[in-house]
């Protein structure tokens, strides 16, 4: 069992974990976790390790929904905006 202070401790680590994940950039948080999966993969951790991973895994992989979500919604302003581009310029874009 575990004292309140070492919960505490726990959950401070984690929250600093995933803010040191959330300031790396879609490449890195991508290569580190394929490097995660592949340590996994191996196998040869203790059961202690192969948690560590696998929650350093889920954080990694959020970074990467995080950013690719954040890409795919600048995509399509650019897409809508260039589509009301266009439909401005076919209708002449005069006054009635």
């Amino acid at each position: 069992m575990t004292s309140k202070t070492e919960q505490t401790g726990q959950a401070g680590q984690a929250g600093q974990a995933e803010a040191a994940a959330e300031a790396l950039g879609y490449e890195q948080a991508r290569d580190e976790l394929i490097e995660v999966v592949r340590r996994l993969e191996t196998g040869g951790t203790t059961l202690e390790e192969s948690l560590a991973l696998w929650e350093r895994g889920e954080e990694l992989a959020k970074v990467c929904r995080s950013r690719l979500d954040g890409a795919r919604a600048r995509l399509d302003a650019a897409l809508a905006e260039e589509t009301a581009g266009a439909g401005r310029a076919e209708g002449g874009g005069g006054k009635p």
